[in-house]
């Protein structure tokens, strides 16, 4: 068996490393910072304890699957797993609200009839339907199996099944998320609500395809889930799993170059000057030595949106039946669109905010307080009025939770600066999922290189970014280098 180095301690670097050492290979983890999860990652200070990264967990299956295959503990024997319900409480522009049930078509058409008039449900309800279609046509090639050769295909072929709309005396379908609300869902809250799951990931509902459908239906699907004491704690128990599988981890050492040999991948360059030799080399895309990629290759995403993060101490403790998640949508939808793809926007005075306020001791310091975290999707980089916008996402959260402010005991902002630094992406910028059509614009590069022996891995190459994808991505890396170029994906 081969010695592998794997650049990085992020979540999908270390999912290949757990797989790779199972294997039986001898895998050795070089990660510039102090710890391992990328941006995965917790604050702890004054007993109050907040993920910094996800705060949900959809598709547990394929962490599940991890777990699996990498040893006879289960998922849930290493982590508390359980499902949020309601799966999200929304709070839209015009004050209406509606709380979403977990995983439940029915419940959610119900829901959603109630709370907006009768037909919004069923408008939403019919649209899941063809997302599903979007996704099963589309899961394989984009999640489960290497980047194909021909992935023009995928670039060109819109899997999502939209509804013909008489437009301008011409019959049309919807080519993006914002025609799809616009044409299909017919209601300014529905559209909302489909749209918050684009701009979560940093996608513009204007320009993102119309398979961007696949955001809102795997949340539908699979349910959303929440891991007890928050998301850092998958984290540790992947680490510790790679610890049990000889994973060897090496923190505060820069990689700053793959080093090559005869053509191929032969090991890696430290900061210090030091070269490790290795058989395989498992890094990130922007890893400085990653060869270009040839004429015809998926270019990699570039100049996406970043989040700015709210961890807010507060005295009093959660009220009893208090969501897990609340989305408060923004009550100017243009404005929001401008300060986040531009080219002139300025802070909106309502953005879209996202509230979480798990139900967990874990993350108090006493039953009398308690832990919240708000998170808003903002332009990458240091620019901007940040204080400005971490002021709108209070008046923002205010709507769902009045007097708010005068709880808060202390708190603190986390900007696209402290995500370049958790993640290395520039300007804190956060990839998005693999999506199919749009030209090949928001596909990921292949996890094979140019370059024998090197491999990609994490949010910025195939599939794409999320937490999810971060485990398909190590798992389609490890079966690539463990069963070579004809490895074509779990079965």
């Amino acid at each position: 068996m081969g010695r592998i180095v794997v650049v990085g301690a992020g979540m999908g670097a270390m999912a290949a490393a757990a797989r790779l050492g199972v294997a039986g290979h001898r895998v050795v983890v070089y990660e510039r910072g102090e710890t391992y999860g990328g941006g995965v990652g917790q604050v702890r200070r004054e007993g109050f304890r907040f993920d910094t990264g996800p705060g949900v967990l959809t598709l547990p299956a394929v962490w599940r699957d991890l777990f699996v295959k990498t040893g006879k503990e289960p998922l849930e024997s290493c982590v508390g797993l359980r499902q949020v319900d309601p799966s999200a409480w929304h709070v839209f522009g015009d004050g209406s609200e509606a709380a979403l049930p977990n995983a439940s078509r029915a419940g959610v058409v119900s829901a959603l009839d109630g709370a907006l008039g009768k037909g919004a449900g069923d408008r939403w309800g019919d649209f899941l339907v063809r997302a599903r279609e979007a996704w099963d046509r589309s899961r394989r090639p984009l999640l489960e199996e290497p980047l194909w050769p021909d992935w023009q295909v995928l670039a060109a072929q819109e899997p999502y099944p939209s509804v013909p709309h008489k437009r301008l005396l011409r019959t049309r379908k919807a080519a993006t998320l914002a025609e799809v609300g616009a044409w299909e869902l017919r209601d300014a809250r529905l559209t909302a609500l489909l749209e918050s799951h684009a701009l979560a990931h940093g996608l513009d509902p204007r320009t993102a395809p119309a398979s961007a459908a696949v955001l809102p239906y795997m949340e539908h699907a699979f349910g959303t889930w929440y891991v007890e004491g928050g998301l850092r704690e998958l984290a540790r128990a992947v680490y510790e799993r790679c610890l049990a599988r000889r994973v060897e981890f090496v923190f505060g050492a820069e990689v700053i170059r793959v080093v090559e040999k005869d053509g191929r991948a032969a090991g890696v360059e430290l900061a210090g000057g030091e070269v490790v030799d290795a058989d395989f080399v498992v890094a990130a895309p922007a890893l400085a030595g990653v060869p270009a990629r040839g004429e015809g290759e998926v270019p990699p995403q570039r100049g996406l949106p970043s989040r700015l993060t709210l961890l807010l101490a507060l005295r009093g403790a959660r009220p009893p039946g208090t969501p897990h998640r609340t989305v408060v949508h923004t009550q100017d939808r243009d404005a929001e669109l401008a300060f986040l793809f531009g080219p002139f926007g300025t802070t909106p005075a309502h953005p879209t905010v996202t509230v979480l306020r798990p139900d967990d001791p874990a993350l108090t310091p006493d039953a009398e307080h308690e832990a919240m975290v708000l998170t808003a999707t903002v332009p990458a980089g240091a620019e901007g009025d940040q204080q400005g916008t971490a002021e709108a996402m209070l008046t923002a959260a205010e709507r769902a939770v009045p007097g708010l402010r005068e709880r808060i005991l202390w708190r603190e902002t986390l900007t696209p600066a402290a995500v370049e630094a958790a993640t290395g992406a520039a300007g804190g910028s956060v990839p998005a999922p693999s999506l199919a059509a749009a030209s090949g614009r928001l596909l990921h590069p292949a996890n094979t290189t140019a370059l024998p022996g090197l491999f990609t891995v994490g949010g910025w190459s195939h599939p794409g970014g999320g937490l999810p994808h971060a485990g398909m991505s190590g798992a389609l890396v490890a079966g690539l280098i463990v069963e070579g170029p004809e490895f074509r994906g779990s079965q």
